[in-house]
């Protein structure tokens, strides 16, 4: 099995690194520094720029016609483009134990993201949906750590990871209506490998699954096959995405919560690989209408 190694593209960055997405609008890279609240975005030539959302940044994803559509620790937002401040919505529950976690968008243009507990506690979690009428609903109860979130190009299958199952499950989705259904287990992740986490999709259809407490991504085939091993040198490996003009960039997010080894001196970077491969574009979310007036 071929194996490749990681290497750092910034230093050290975030305390919590999550959630890289490529903004194929602007030529740069969106993550999140989930839990300091702040959104990261690399310029080419390396620059990263900082905007402070909130308590909780969980997600970021492109935005049909500019901007981003975030969540953030209760709910969703979308930050307009040049803006520095979001807009927030709603937010959809007042338990202040519960927060937003990873999430991505359908090939409809719907922005999903699943929420967990602080603590962890199972089942607590919730997998919600805002669609382009900025209304929100709930799709999947009962999880516990909502995780990776990624369709297909043609959005006829979705995978899904909520963490403690150590799974990555495929969903089948409807054409019709976007709705997923037939959710079953795609991949099975060794414990002693690490705990499956963000993830994407290559152009071959293959799945690249960050691995927490792991130190690697792995790449896996749609019918559950070890391909690839990519070493990260640091163990809490949180995300992953295709990134750069031609997607041929793999870049992986990092943490440095919880990691205690006084000598790693590169956890919370983020981190960067050729593999081969291309990636597929990002959906992106469609509001029905612009949400703010163009200027």
């Amino acid at each position: 099995m071929p194996q490749l190694e990681a290497e750092q593209a910034t230093e050290v960055c975030t305390d919590h690194g999550e959630g890289p997405v490529w903004n194929a609008e602007t030529g740069q890279l969106h993550w999140v520094d989930m839990l300091a609240g702040e959104l990261l975005t690399m310029a080419p030539g390396g620059v990263i720029a900082r905007t402070k959302l909130g308590t909780v940044a969980a997600v970021a994803r492109p935005m049909v016609g500019g901007g981003l559509v975030l969540a953030l620790e209760r709910g969703f937002a979308l930050l307009r483009p040049g803006r520095q401040t979001p807009e927030s919505l709603p937010p959809l529950w007042s338990d202040p134990s519960v927060r937003m976690n990873d999430g991505g968008c359908d090939a409809l243009g719907r922005f999903y993201a699943g929420s967990m507990a602080y603590d962890e506690s199972p089942g607590r979690g919730t997998l919600w949906r805002l669609d382009g009428a900025l209304r929100a609903s709930a799709v999947l109860d009962g999880v516990t750590i909502s995780n990776g979130l990624v369709w297909t190009p043609d959005g006829t299958t979705a995978y899904y990871v909520d963490t403690p199952t150590g799974r990555v499950d495929r969903f089948d989705v409807d054409e019709r209506d976007g709705e997923p259904r037939n959710r079953r287990p795609a991949v099975h992740v060794p414990p002693e490998v690490g705990y499956p986490d963000g993830m994407t999709l290559d152009a071959e259809g293959c799945l690249w699954v960050a691995l927490w407490q792991g130190g690697a991504v792995h790449r896996y085939s749609p019918d559950g096959r070890l391909l690839c091993r990519v070493r990260v040198p640091t163990p809490l490996v949180t995300a992953c995405a295709f990134g750069g003009p031609d997607l041929a960039t793999l870049y992986v997010t990092t943490s440095r919560q919880g990691n205690d080894d006084p000598d790693d001196g590169v956890a919370g970077a983020l981190f960067r690989v050729t593999p081969g491969v291309r990636g597929v574009p990002t959906h992106p979310f469609r509001p029905e209408e612009a949400p703010w007036p163009r200027n």
